[in-house]
């Protein structure tokens, strides 16, 4: 069973951007992409454990900020060295104004 955690508004995050939530002792990027969806991964590069929050959005790309590593956050594939390790990813819904994630 799925447990919905309100992360943000939706227009907490401009497009093509993300923020940072952390909820307990976890913490998680959030994503407004391009096309209006969100996305939501962890919030750590998997390489260097640097939170992604200070990295670059590009298009579907997310590059994290010590090395520039790239991720697929839709997917969390690793898409560019260092980074090899795939980021978690965590389903995502929108209702009325607000995001949810999925825990």
């Amino acid at each position: 069973m799925t447990d919905w955690i309100r992360a943000c508004a939706t227009d907490d995050i401009d497009p093509e951007d993300l923020i940072r939530f952390d909820h307990g002792d976890r913490t998680f990027a959030i994503y407004h992409a391009p096309d209006g969806r969100f996305y939501a991964t962890a919030g750590r590069c998997t390489h260097e454990n640097v939170h992604l929050c200070d990295g670059l959005v590009m298009g579907h790309l997310i590059e994290c900020p010590k090395h520039n590593g790239q991720f697929d956050y839709r997917t969390g594939e690793a898409k560019r060295a260092p980074v090899c390790v795939n980021l978690q990813c965590f389903p995502v819904k929108v209702e009325g104004d607000d995001v949810f994630i999925g825990l």
